[in-house]
């Protein structure tokens, strides 16, 4: 049995739900980041500067046969059987549902928000190589989020959007028994 599950909004919460799911595959966007340019830097917060055909291309694969997909990587005995399995598919990533492709792809969306000054905050305290220009977060940073983020409500529909301030746990329970109830209803499907 397949279902895709896509955009937690963050690898913390991501990984979280793959443990207590037992999830088959996770694909991150930051996998398919075009590399910097010759200055050393590039500025991500655009599909331009990710490889979005060759993210496709992942999905894709996983859709066709994720029992395959997962064998081919190592990640599943050769051995092993695909019968009765559940297979989900995680796709997280900043600019997912810019990407109207893989957007139209998603079976769930989430997407998990937080204000200006905490987003300020936790940007602070990041360390990048290369360090951020003076003012990068006000001057591209955060236009750029809210550029997206209008596109993204324009184009897509039924995303849950979740409250970044809300405990981590909370947060998961809530993603969780959504994905819970997805699953009660694909089985009663088969």
């Amino acid at each position: 049995m397949k279902a895709s599950l896509d955009n937690i909004g963050v690898l913390t919460i991501s990984g979280t739900t793959d443990k207590n799911l037992q999830l088959r595959i996770y694909s991150c966007q930051d996998d398919f980041v075009v590399p910097l340019d010759s200055n050393g830097f590039k500025q991500y917060d655009t599909l331009d500067a990710l490889h979005m055909e060759e993210m496709m291309k992942e999905v894709y694969s996983w859709r066709k046969d994720p029992h395959e997909f997962l064998r081919r990587r190592g990640l599943i005995a050769k051995d092993s059987s695909a019968d009765d399995e559940l297979y989900i598919l995680i796709v997280e990533g900043f600019l997912i549902f810019n990407h109207r492709p893989l957007n139209e792809m998603f079976d769930m969306r989430y997407f998990l928000e937080i204000p200006y000054d905490v987003c300020k905050k936790r940007r602070s305290m990041r360390v990048y190589a290369p360090p951020d220009p003076p003012n990068y977060f006000d001057g591209y940073v955060w236009p750029m989020y809210l550029q997206n983020r209008e596109e993204m409500e324009r184009i897509t529909s039924e995303i849950v959007f979740l409250d970044g301030l809300k405990p981590k746990d909370e947060v998961l329970a809530a993603v969780y028994e959504d994905i819970r109830k997805e699953i009660a209803r694909l089985q009663g499907q088969s």
